[in-house]
């Protein structure tokens, strides 16, 4: 009962009450940058300090776009009343990632840059999904980030009387696994771009697996934008996988 007199987290500007999310979602973005400027002191990048600026701004409008298509296809019905208010509020971190990743595809096509920019990027990603899920969590069934009834020792009430997969909680212990799996990569001798990758590989397959415990709607053939996304993220990097299998394989 505690819990559930504590969901969503709120706090009162005059009169007013507002989700901490969005505090969180603010801290997220500029840890994330402070992150990025601090790793990236460490590396001797190829790529200049013009295109690295060129290639965030096709992160951010990728993701901004991505974030919100994928997000209205979670909920096909919505697509009959679509308005802009509804497109822009509505926003996942899979559609940002998938959105991001095309979005810095095209600008470096545009600016000429065929050198892989993402790895540099991995921590700063994973800390600021981490700052970001905890403002989701303090949301509770706000935040449609909760997942189906349940069972098991792990179920929560987030608010609405019911115990719930907390799948906010389950993404920060994962993300977290990813942070220590990472910095032991790295003084490991890898290709160029092959940390971003294997982080998208690792992020979507989660997102894959968990979404079937959550309450999702389906697009086609019973999954979901979410579950599709992931699927083409796994077709993209069809090369990568069988490398990595490979390898891993002739290691054994």
């Amino acid at each position: 009962m505690l819990l559930k007199s504590l969901f969503p987290f709120q706090f009162e500007f005059f009169g007013n009450l507002y989700h901490y999310h969005y505090i969180f979602e603010t801290l997220a973005f500029i840890i994330g940058v402070r992150l990025y400027y601090f790793y990236k002191k460490g590396i001797k990048d190829p790529i200049s300090d013009e295109n690295r600026l060129w290639i965030m701004l096709g992160a951010m409008l990728g993701a901004l776009i991505g974030s919100r298509v994928i997000a209205v296809l979670e909920t096909p019905e919505v697509l009959r009343h679509l308005s802009f208010s509804v497109l822009y509020q509505s926003k996942t971190i899979v559609g940002g990632l998938l959105g991001g990743l095309f979005g810095v595809e095209l600008m470096k096509k545009i600016i000429g840059v065929n050198i892989a920019s993402g790895d540099v990027y991995v921590i700063p990603i994973l800390v600021a999904l981490i700052i970001g899920r905890i403002g989701c969590f303090s949301m509770g069934i706000d935040e449609p980030t909760y997942g189906i009834p349940t069972h098991f020792f792990t179920g929560m009430d987030l608010g609405d009387g019911i115990l719930r997969h907390p799948i906010m909680l389950y993404e920060m212990v994962y993300l977290v696994l990813l942070i220590f799996l990472f910095n032991g990569l790295k003084n490991k001798t890898l290709i160029n771009g092959d940390r971003f990758k294997l982080f998208m590989m690792l992020y979507f397959l989660f997102r894959f697996w968990v979404e079937f415990i959550k309450p999702y709607h389906s697009l086609f053939l019973n999954l979901s934008s979410i579950h599709w996304s992931a699927l083409f993220i796994f077709i993209y990097y069809y090369r990568f996988i069988i490398r990595i299998s490979k390898q891993i394989l002739h290691k054994q």
